[in-house]
């Protein structure tokens, strides 16, 4: 296969110059699980070749009906590592750069997201979440980030807004009870996939209890078609920015 080959339907619709903006998208991914792992393939099918993708976790039995990379085979491999291998199959030539490690007052520092054009928040914790919308607001990248994908079914109430319009999403609500204080709220704007969708779980947590771990606060039933979208979604928002005439 030629790198011609791989484009072409993509510089058919969207043209050369916007092709080549975005073989030269620079974009890092936090979080790779239900909504990250789409994110990431779709922005490789679409031609981004440099990506930066950071998650701490392995695949587990419980990854698997909404994860891209988690298969029986991978059960039990860091979750970065069986997705740069795939990735890699799609498009040998991208720049697959993984980070297995979680993001945190600790690590932040490793980060400078003025080397990157895009940073995407897939992350499912509160506090994760703020340090890292604080951090890539002050950059020149520009951040998406993903609200809470969890026990949602409906497909046709998923939304695109500035995170300040993000209405009835749990997550959301958490993430403003802090960003709303002096001194904390983010350096500016940027727009949110969400859902104002919340259902009961109606099964069994109790399975559930120990996986959601002393990091995430629960774990809650989920769907691929939702996390799916979420994480297309994320990478249409970044390939039309991208492919977007430039200002004059």
């Amino acid at each position: 296969m030629t790198q011609d080959e791989f484009h072409r339907r993509t510089r058919m619709l969207v043209g050369e110059e916007a092709m080549q903006r975005l073989v030269s998208a620079r974009v890092i991914v936090f979080g790779v699980g239900g909504v990250g792992s789409w994110c990431v393939e779709s922005l490789v099918r679409s031609g981004v070749r440099q990506i930066t993708i950071v998650d701490s976790d392995c695949v587990s039995p419980t990854n698997i009906n909404r994860q891209l990379m988690a298969t029986v085979s991978n059960k039990g491999r860091p979750k970065v590592e069986a997705l740069r291998e795939r990735l890699l199959d799609i498009n040998p030539e991208a720049q697959i750069t993984a980070v297995r490690g979680i993001y945190d007052e600790t690590t932040a520092a490793q980060y400078d997201f003025n080397d990157y054009d895009y940073v995407v928040d897939a992350i499912d914790t509160v506090k994760a979440k703020i340090l890292l919308i604080q951090n890539a607001t002050a950059s020149r990248a520009k951040l998406f980030s993903s609200m809470g994908a969890a026990l949602k079914m409906d497909p046709t109430m998923i939304q695109v807004s500035e995170f300040w319009k993000v209405n009835g999403c749990p997550l959301a609500r958490a993430l403003r009870n802090v960003l709303h204080r002096p001194g904390m709220r983010p350096k500016k704007k940027f727009q949110c996939v969400w859902s104002p969708e919340l259902l009961p779980n109606r099964g069994d947590t109790s399975m559930l209890a120990s996986e959601a771990g002393a990091i995430k606060q629960k774990a809650n039933g989920t769907v691929v078609h939702i996390t799916a979208i979420f994480g297309f979604t994320l990478a249409g928002l970044i390939v039309k920015d991208i492919t977007a005439a430039p200002s004059k």
